[in-house]
This record gives C-alpha cells, sequence and structure tokens, in this order.
C-alpha cells in the first residue's frame, strides 16, 4: 500500500477557494480514487485528480474515508497463504 507517498492534500490556498458541494463526476471519481489508493493510477489520473480534488468536497471527502478504510482493513486482515490442495482444485478446474 504505497497510496501515503503520493497523498493529495488540500492546500491553504484552495481552502480559500470556493469549495463545489457536488460533484457531477462522482462515479469517475470514484474510480480514480480507488486507482489512486491501489496504487494503479496512471499519472494523468494523479494530476486530474490533484488539481480538482481541492476545489470539490465530496471528492475529498470520499478520498479520506477511502483511504480510512483502506488502511482499518489492511491492519485487521491477517494474509494467510492458499492450501496447495485448494491451488491445485482450482487449477485442475481453470486447466480442464
Amino acid at each position: 500500500m504505497n497510496a501515503s507517498s503520493h497523498t493529495p492534500s488540500v492546500t491553504e490556498e484552495a481552502q480559500k477557494q470556493t469549495m463545489k458541494h457536488s460533484c457531477e463526476h462522482h462515479a469517475e471519481c470514484m474510480k480514480i480514487i480507488q486507482a489512486i489508493l491501489d496504487d494503479e493510477a496512471t499519472e494523468a489520473e494523479k494530476d486530474h485528480f490533484r488539481e480538482n480534488m481541492d476545489k470539490c468536497l465530496p471528492c475529498i471527502e470520499a478520498y479520506r474515508l477511502e483511504k480510512c478504510i483502506k488502511e482499518s482493513l489492511s491492519l485487521k486482515l491477517v494474509k494467510k497463504p492458499c492450501p496447495q490442495s485448494i491451488m491445485d482444485t482450482i487449477l485442475a478446474k481453470v486447466n480442464s
């Protein structure tokens, strides 16, 4: 989880600007937010988000919420290897 190294932030200058209280592109913004948090966003997506995040309150809130959820889950989940017998069964079904 490498999202914290590129975390967009609300700047002092942006706080002086008028904030949007609704996002007309919410579904698209959520896809970009997820890509950023999953460290899968393109540079163009990151740039677009940085430029618009400071102006859009719903996007700021969504980013913070999604980031918090992702961090909480990563702390709570324990990664366990899949048993070889299950792997063999899955591979046998996929290859048949």
